[in-house]
């Protein structure tokens, strides 16, 4: 008869957290930290850390059965000569989540996301920089390349995180504590004159706050803990506010307008109730700029904007095709449809249509495009899409994205369906983390005669 060992207590795995090792530090790895081992051969990803360093590494998270553990570089024992003092006073182990690379030379973090990028490319899809058609660079915005020690402020919008006490912060690295801090230095300079971290927020969870770059308008959204008042909002600057609704996460005017106009490729976009815009000052230019120049679009084609938002690809690509052309945008936010419908309402060619991609591409009845954008989201488009998109035999594909292992993939997706990529750029539009932004052009891969 089998025993019962229904009520024999369980055994936890033994944590980790706080045991330290002395490690030598190894490659950097997609995250925003550096991947070491252990002399027992333990894997850690180590924060704050540099390839080549020696340092004393404080787990973080893991236990005796984790695959990998989690740990900040406390003590640095043999520092890299890309090494600098951090200028943030509120970066570091335990302390503000917000920057990973504030101990890195500028120069050194677009370096180093160059080798995050060339990692994934090789892992994921098989592809070497050449085969992809990269030079291995990643580029700084215009303004951006500062000298080690100064920190470019370029971040637009910047969700404060509120602590018990009403105070604004920013989350830690993986943790709901809030660190309270005075200022942001990579906040832009319309977001630091609001003065959010100088009152309190009692009653608030979160205050975004959002300074466009194509107009003067300033915003802020704020969202209550369960049964917490709206306070009166007083700040430096002249500004509109949003309140989230606790209970289904709708967005409400308060007072003001409940958008912020931006400008890009020459025309302005209404973007609503918080929606989304490129963070940082030059990324929309940048980035519009790139496709382009990888389309090359011509009078009279026809295209699609996936993912659209509110509709920045779809007007730019709009205005090339011309009168004879036709651009189909397609958006899963309804409010960022009414906004790319009211952004794009003078170019009758363009149709926006509401929905998620995988949905609404097949009730369309297209069944060929001359050209596609996709700006999909941090998880990508998936195989099921990409196969879609590529029965659709367009001369050229731009694929925008934020996450290089999802792009990794897709691009292996696109491969299996016959499209090589002439090329990819990739752009450090998050300086001081270890985000980058890459635009890659595909092409049919021609076949032998």
């Amino acid at each position: 008869m089998p025993h019962d060992t229904s009520d024999t207590p369980s055994v936890s795995p033994a944590s980790l957290v706080g045991e330290e090792y002395e490690v030598e530090v190894g490659p950097v790895a997609h995250g925003g930290h550096c991947i070491a081992r252990t002399d027992e051969g333990r894997v850690l990803f180590v924060r704050h850390s540099l390839p080549g360093e020696k340092v004393i590494a404080k787990v973080t998270e893991g236990d005796e059965t984790s695959r990998f553990l989690r740990a900040d570089a406390v003590r640095i024992l043999a520092p890299a000569k890309d090494r600098v003092e951090a200028p943030c006073p509120f970066s570091g182990p335990g302390r503000c989540g917000g920057c990973d690379w504030q101990h890195v030379k500028p120069g050194a973090q677009r370096r180093f996301k160059g080798e995050v990028i060339a990692e994934q490319l090789e892992r994921l899809a098989g592809l070497t920089p050449e085969e992809a058609g990269w030079d291995g660079t990643v580029m700084p915005a215009e303004g951006d390349k500062l000298p080690a020690g100064q920190v470019p402020a370029w971040r637009t919008r910047v969700q404060y995180a509120i602590d018990a006490d009403g105070r604004a912060g920013l989350r830690r690295h993986r943790s709901h504590e809030v660190e309270r801090i005075d200022h942001c230095m990579i906040a832009a300079p319309g977001v630091d004159e609001l003065g959010v971290e100088k009152r309190e927020w009692p009653g608030m969870a979160s205050v975004e706050a959002i300074a466009a770059t194509g107009s003067h308008d300033r915003q802020v959204v704020l969202t209550p803990r369960p049964g917490g008042r709206l306070p009166l909002v007083e700040l430096d600057r002249p500004v509109s506010v949003l309140r989230v609704d606790e209970r289904d996460g709708a967005v409400h005017r308060v007072h003001g307008r409940a958008f912020v106009r931006e400008r890009a490729d020459g025309r302005t976009y209404r973007v609503g109730n918080g929606g989304f815009w490129q963070v940082h000052p030059q990324a929309a230019d940048t980035l519009v700029k790139a496709v382009m120049q990888g389309l090359m679009p011509r009078k009279g084609e026809t295209a699609l904007d996936l993912y659209c938002g509110v509709g920045l690809f779809a007007g730019a690509i709009a205005e090339r095709v011309g009168e004879q052309g036709a651009v189909l945008g397609v958006e899963s936010s309804k409010r960022a449809v009414e906004d790319a419908r009211h952004n794009l309402g003078d170019l009758p060619r363009v149709r926006i249509e509401h929905g998620r991609v995988d949905r609404i591409l097949p009730r369309t009845g297209i069944t060929e495009t001359d050209l596609i954008v996709l700006d999909p989201p941090r998880a990508g488009a998936g195989k099921q899409t990409v196969r879609h998109l590529a029965s659709l035999a367009p001369r050229r594909i731009a694929y925008v994205a934020c996450d290089p292992a999802a792009l990794a993939r897709d691009l292996a997706y696109f491969r299996e369906e016959g499209y090589r990529t002439r090329t990819l750029r990739a752009f450090d539009l998050f300086p001081m983390t270890h985000h980058v932004e890459c635009v890659a052009i595909l092409e049919p891969v021609k076949k032998d005669a």
